[in-house]
């Protein structure tokens, strides 16, 4: 059995990337750019374990896709390093960047063959411009582009990143520790992911699938005669509201629902617990934003929605316009793709006896195409 460990950071927010979509969450075919890189390096068969490190914000998405140990990352590179170390047993672990995505066998076949030489094995590469440091030009050639992945025994970089410094890297915390490092000439191809552009220098990545991904949602409330009644995102001019932990409404929760049931993210329930006071009496509008925030983050892009609106009592047909633009507005698109619906039930059930309303909804969405950029 190997006596490596391999750990994936994959906790980052993106920030220098500049969109809406985590780099992670960048998808290959049908995989997101996270998983299609411990895929791609788990083939190799080099590993013990893998383990990648995650977001709070991600991580119960990311168990949904495979089965390798996530850890829950910190607020910075280190922090999640630290996290992962935890669950690494074997004498070695080699620590990459999901970023770095195209990393080639016969390149990790270089770095774990001089396992045991030193405390880190490095690849590195050349700097071939001038280099000056503030106002002083610099001999070129004593500079070098640190890469990832880097191998590591696993005890001394451990105690190493026990320290208050922050380290980019995990040989400078080992030096600093007092540990040894080797230097191995790195590949020119093994590209990071850093910005939008970056993506150009990487040709192992296919195009996103162009699938569409569709998902139903459904929900009732009865009336309340206390409160206001909220539909679709408007005001309804009525003498009840709905019975509900939030401002109940309907229409925006079965909305939701159809959107998490389309990205595969579970349901309204997992999302915003009903047994959680932070979302007692709280705008269903703000959820549905929260719901969009992720469904971009995550890579998706909302097509079209259809909700169709089941109430014998309030008429809301001189609403459904109001609702289209409204709800159009937070979910990014254009008005013409939200079509809202309205029926009875021929006063049949709860719903025909003007007890509650009940809504289906139903959402179409695509992967982001970051080809198209």
């Amino acid at each position: 059995m190997s006596n490596l460990t391999l750990v994936l950071l994959a906790a980052g927010s993106s920030t220098r990337f500049g969109l809406h979509v985590k780099k992670q969450w960048l998808r290959i075919e049908h995989k997101p750019l996270w998983q299609f890189v411990a895929d791609r390096l788990a083939q190799t068969e080099l590993f013990n374990k893998i383990i990648v490190t995650s977001s709070s914000d991600d991580i119960e998405f990311m168990k949904n896709y495979s089965s390798y140990t996530f850890v829950e990352g910190g607020s910075t590179r280190q922090a999640s390093l630290k996290n992962a170390l935890h669950e690494v047993s074997t004498e070695y672990v080699l620590v990459s960047d999901i970023a770095r995505a195209c990393i080639s066998e016969d390149f990790l076949n270089k770095i774990i063959s001089k396992q045991g030489n030193s405390d880190c094995i490095v690849p590195f590469l050349n700097v071939n411009d001038t280099i000056v440091y503030e106002n002083t030009t610099i001999d070129r050639d004593k500079v070098k582009r640190i890469q990832t992945p880097q191998l590591s025994r696993t005890s001394i970089l451990k105690h190493a990143l026990n320290s208050h410094e922050e380290f980019t890297d995990e040989s400078s915390a080992i030096v600093a520790y007092g540990g040894t490092r080797e230097f191995t000439r790195g590949e020119e191809d093994a590209h990071k992911i850093t910005y939008i552009k970056d993506l150009n220098n990487l040709p192992c990545l296919a195009p996103p699938s162009s699938d569409i991904l569709s998902g139903t949602g459904f929900d009732v409330h009865a009336f309340d005669d206390k409160g206001e009644m909220f539909l679709g995102g408007v005001k309804i001019n009525s003498d009840f509201g709905f019975k509900a932990h939030s401002d109940g409404d309907v229409a925006i929760h079965a909305l939701i629902d159809a959107l998490l049931g389309a990205a595969g993210m579970g349901d309204i329930g997992m999302m915003f617990p009903d047994n959680d006071n932070q979302y007692k009496g709280i705008d269903s509008k703000t959820l549905l934003e929260r719901v969009v925030l992720k469904l971009n983050n995550f890579g998706f892009v909302i097509i079209n929605i259809d909700i169709t609106i089941a109430a014998q009592t309030p008429r809301i047909g001189n609403y459904k316009l109001q609702m289209r633009k409204k709800l159009a507005k937070i979910l990014g698109c254009e008005s013409s793709r939200v079509n809202i619906k309205a029926t009875t039930t021929e006063r049949l059930g709860f719903i025909g006896r003007s007890e509650g309303v009940g809504v289906i909804a139903n959402a179409n969405l695509k992967y982001f195409d970051w080809t198209k950029i």
